[in-house]
């Protein structure tokens, strides 16, 4: 019974030591990478503080597009491309008058977010 209990505690002993050794993996980032980060994060903000927006949600309910589910389009979206978007969004002409160029702005727009929601 004692040898029992000593092969039994030298095993979980074992165990212990070997199961609960990870190996983990730090090191110093670059800024250029920290910055990019910081600043797909901005992009994301601004465009997900447009999307939120009531009039943006009129309009985008005017197209027959659910303003939550453009949310959420955009959240899956890489940072490259909520880059695109937020770059074309800034180049967009405001106001009421809206050209050509602004509509066709807009209909890519809503085309990729058409786009990223049936992309499996």
């Amino acid at each position: 019974m004692i040898s029992f209990k000593k092969n039994t505690c030298r095993v979980l002993a074992v165990s212990l030591l070997v199961l609960s050794f990870q190996t983990a993996r730090a090191g110093m980032i670059g800024t250029e990478q920290a910055a990019a980060d910081a600043g797909a994060t901005s992009q994301r903000g601004m465009v997900m503080s447009v999307l939120q927006r009531a009039d943006t949600a009129a309009q985008l309910q005017a197209r027959g597009i659910d303003p939550a589910q453009a949310r959420e389009r955009v959240a899956a979206m890489t940072d490259q491309e909520v880059s695109r978007l937020a770059s074309d969004m800034q180049s967009a002409p405001a106001g009421a008058g809206m050209d050509s160029g602004a509509w066709l702005a807009v209909v890519v727009v809503a085309g990729l977010i058409w786009y990223f929601a049936f992309r499996k």
